[in-house]
């Protein structure tokens, strides 16, 4: 695809460059290009069959043209029958190659006087390869912290030196080093090795084999100490990766995240370590698994904490940090206005340079036409210049302390619903159509990381999908009715403080206005008729416990924020919202009708006549209008309904998955 790309706009600048002027070093390749060329160009249009000697751009252009075509005709031939009669040094394999003989053009036009004509359309292509290279976008490798640790256990176990897994990290980071400082190779080909193990081996094997330029960052998520990434270090050493790719540990859950900045300090002290990443390092922090282990007060709460004691760490060892935003498309997981969140991230954490994730769920809304695209990055951009130019408000040591005892409440009220309450799972997969979520193909991951186990285990996405779609939100608000309470409870001057909080700091503003967002698409009307029809009797006062918190917290919110109704300060959010309900509550009325019936195979529907005219006067049975999903497990017509309904009422809430 890159080198189809590129190649209609080489044919573009041979057009143009039709000079004959030229350096020496230019005049030279020229002809040595010109006596070497092959005289079948067959696969061109007339015009360009023969290119003249007097023509020494066309003649150099008309090389890197010849390439373009071999190395588009052969990665073609490659994808569809795995092997290729062009020989690989007929091809660019490389970005140097690529970029080597327009670099010459471009200086032999500036040396010639025609610097104007080189700043063209010839400067804007070398801009543009430079920026995608030869792979177009280059991928990310992720993988999770246990499987690393799993091969070098496999590793440890096989040079008969003990269990990687039962070391200290102390251990492990001393044996890690002497690894990587030492010579010798680890393991052959005899390794034992499981599925699993083979895996992850595999995938380091793909990258040593392909291209540098076709990977960005290798991510380890899960991570929670320095060893975590040495082990990382090590693998790509070990599969013969000649540039190996940037590690980048993210930080997820709350404790984590606690733990980053002395985990960071601790590989900055490492000498090896330092010298590897030449000064430069990256950092993901997740939202989406801090919210669902703690509630979204304390996770947002902590991860701005952690942003301020990372760069603080990566200052002490002159290192710049750039920090990585796993953030989703829903408020649960980071979620929110690309302007706001970047203006309310904590002062000197940007630096003119930022990474964010765009979830699949959000890509075509924010990049999905050109004038789309523009605008998300002009937002972008906009955002990253003014945290630069005029930083924001550091807390003032009252607020944080008030901050730092509203978390604490938070996460207990949170916790003690979502992990303590017996049958909270139970309640969960009945309210929700989470497990119906779970066997459709349409997310980007497994619902699940182990296929066994509770809220633990789920991913981030279907946790918060699931309550969105009975528009409860309870991953979202959960835990801001204590905190607000307690604060407010211990002494009344705390709500004239929240208050100033809420008008004088971006990051707590934000983060009130995002959940009062939520609970103007939320509906608790809605849940209860999920509950009424899906959940168990003996679990219906459980459902009104959390639709009288959901209240209680609605209320308060509010208070803080002075305003008498939802979306006070937002009136066109809240006409398009009230525009959008009528719609989104008659899909979430089928969706729950709709379960019932997948679930209670027994559940008695009485079948209605077709209302459209049309319909009834035309001779065709109702099984011929409707093409049904042959291949699905569920009754005739269900599965599609129901995929029909969460996409509709994903697109009408939006900020979903």
């Amino acid at each position: 695809m890159a080198a189809n790309l590129y190649y209609s706009q080489i044919e573009d600048l041979m057009f143009e460059l039709s000079m004959w002027r030229c350096s020496d070093e230019l005049r030279v390749r020229a002809e040595e290009l010109h006596r070497s060329s092959r005289r079948d160009a067959k696969h061109y249009i007339e015009f360009w069959k023969q290119v003249p000697p007097n023509e020494p751009y066309r003649v150099i252009l008309g090389d890197v043209r010849d390439k373009l075509y071999q190395t588009r005709e052969r990665s073609r031939q490659m994808l569809s029958h795995g092997i290729s009669d062009i020989p690989v040094e007929a091809t660019f394999t490389n970005i140097e190659q690529f970029l080597e003989p327009l670099e010459l053009c471009y200086r032999s036009l500036c040396s010639c006087g025609d610097q104007p004509i080189a700043d063209g359309s010839l400067l804007d292509f070398l801009r543009q390869v430079s920026t995608f290279g030869l792979s177009l976008v280059r991928l990310d490798i992720r993988q999770e912290s246990d499987r690393h640790t799993d091969v070098i256990d496999a590793i440890t176990k096989y040079l008969e030196i003990g269990s990687y897994r039962e070391w200290s990290e102390e251990q492990k980071q001393e044996w890690l080093l002497s690894e990587l400082r030492g010579k010798r190779p680890l393991f052959g080909l005899d390794l034992p090795k499981t599925e699993e193990i083979a895996d992850v081996l595999d995938t380091f094997h793909v990258i040593a084999e392909l291209p540098a330029d076709s990977f960005g960052a290798y991510i380890i998520s899960m991570a929670t100490t320095p060893s975590d990434v040495l082990a990382v270090e090590l693998l790509q050493r070990e599969c013969h990766v000649k540039q190996p790719l940037r590690v980048v540990p993210l930080f997820e859950k709350l404790a984590d995240l606690e733990a980053a900045p002395a985990a960071l300090a601790r590989l900055f002290s490492i000498d090896w370590y330092r010298n590897r990443i030449n000064g430069k390092q990256e950092v993901m922090i997740g939202y989406s698994d801090s919210g669902k282990d703690a509630g979204r007060f304390s996770a947002a709460w902590q991860l701005y904490k952690a942003q301020e004691e990372l760069i603080k760490v990566a200052k002490q060892f002159g290192v710049k940090l750039t920090m990585f935003h796993g953030r989703g498309g829903t408020v649960g997981r980071g979620g929110g206005p690309t302007h706001l969140a970047i203006l309310s991230q904590p002062p000197e954490t940007i630096h003119g340079s930022l990474r964010v994730t765009v979830q699949g769920e959000v890509i075509e809304k924010s990049f999905g036409e050109e004038h789309l695209c523009f605008r998300t990055l002009q937002r972008f951009t906009a955002a990253t210049l003014e945290h630069g130019m005029r930083p924001p408000v550091s807390p003032k040591p009252e607020w944080r302390a008030l901050m730092d005892e509203m978390a604490v409440v938070a996460t207990e009220e949170y916790r003690s619903i979502v992990f303590k309450e017996p049958r909270f799972v139970e309640y969960f997969r009945l309210a929700t159509p989470e497990l119906e979520y779970g066997r459709m193909n349409i997310g980007s991951r497994p619902s699940k990381r182990k296929p066994s186990g509770g809220i633990e285990s789920l991913r981030a996405i279907p946790w918060i999908f699931a309550w969105t779609q009975t528009r409860f939100h309870l991953p979202v608000w959960l835990g801001f009715r204590a905190a607000f309470k307690h604060a407010i409870q211990k002494d009344i001057k705390n709500l004239h403080m929240l208050r100033q909080m809420y008008n004088e700091w971006p990051f707590f503003r934000v983060t009130i206005d995002l959940v009062e967002m939520v609970f103007a698409k939320g509906d608790p009307g809605i849940a209860a008729l999920y509950d009424n029809l899906l959940v168990s009797q003996e679990l219906w006062s459980f459902g009104e416990r959390l639709r009288t918190n959901y209240e209680e917290t609605k209320s308060l919110l509010l208070q803080i924020a002075g305003h008498k109704d939802l979306l006070e300060g937002d009136p066109y959010l809240k006409q398009r919202l009230r525009l959008r309900d009528s719609y989104i509550t008659t899909l979430n009325v089928c969706q729950a009708y709709t379960l019932k019936r997948i679930r209670d195979p027994s559940y008695d529907v009485k079948f209605r006549p077709h209302i459209s005219k049309e319909i009834m006067e035309s001779n065709k049975s109702a099984d011929e209008l409707v093409k049904l999903n042959p291949t699905s497990e569920y009754a005739p017509g269900l599965e599609d309904t129901l995929i029909l309904t969460m996409k509709g009422i994903a697109a009408g809430l939006q900020n979903t998955g």
